[in-house]
């Protein structure tokens, strides 16, 4: 073949031909599709593959989230609970200190009411979650629909599952930032939502 490149020869020279023999196959491990799905949104902030909440459905709904598809089918006044990625904040300043949120599961898009005695208690939830669980009233108007806040929390670590590795690591290997950023995994869902105040 070509000659070897200056770097190589000389490592060559000094180390013996060894070091420039054949390498060995590697066999990476086949990526999941929760994987998948949050290397796209990494990338491109969404994913063709697959919605992240639609991999994570079955947990929600061992927490009783229904999906935002569901929402037209409950009646008015009725007490429900609604998880997904919190695509838009909004403070309008002539609201007097309501937030509006936009939640996406796999299944469409919920509004929320958050009115300012439900922010006070709530504000870090309301203002960080990536994913947001909210339980609260449904209310009707017309073919609006929202659900009135009285509680949320944040579920943002469930969106670590899509990542989470089938096979078992040494004990003794960790990632590289461990040390530096201790709990903070950079494999998370990037979610950033369109904040409005």
């Amino acid at each position: 073949g070509p000659a070897p490149l200056p770097l190589f020869a000389a490592a060559e020279a000094r180390h013996g031909a060894a070091l420039a023999g054949p390498e060995p196959a590697v066999s990476l491990p086949v990526a999941g599709l929760g994987e998948e799905v949050a290397d796209d949104y990494r990338s491109l902030r969404l994913s063709l593959k697959a919605h992240p909440l639609a991999l994570l459905r079955n947990e929600l709904g061992r927490r009783r989230a229904v999906p935002a598809a569901r929402l037209a089918d409950i009646r008015a006044g009725a007490r429900v609970r609604v998880a997904g990625l919190v695509l838009v904040r909004q403070r309008p300043g002539t609201a007097k200190g309501v937030i509006f949120a936009t939640l996406e599961d796999e299944t469409g898009t919920a509004n929320v009411i958050v009115w300012p005695d439900v922010f006070e208690r709530f504000r870090r939830t309301v203002l960080a979650a990536k994913l947001l669980c909210v339980e609260g009233e449904v209310q009707r108007e017309g073919i609006v629909l929202h659900v009135v806040a009285a509680r949320l929390e944040d579920w943002t670590p469930l969106l670590g599952r899509l990542t989470e590795t089938r096979t078992e690591l040494s004990p003794a290997l960790a990632r590289a930032d461990h040390v530096a950023r201790p709990g903070h995994d950079p494999r998370t869902l990037p979610v950033r939502s369109r904040d409005f105040h």
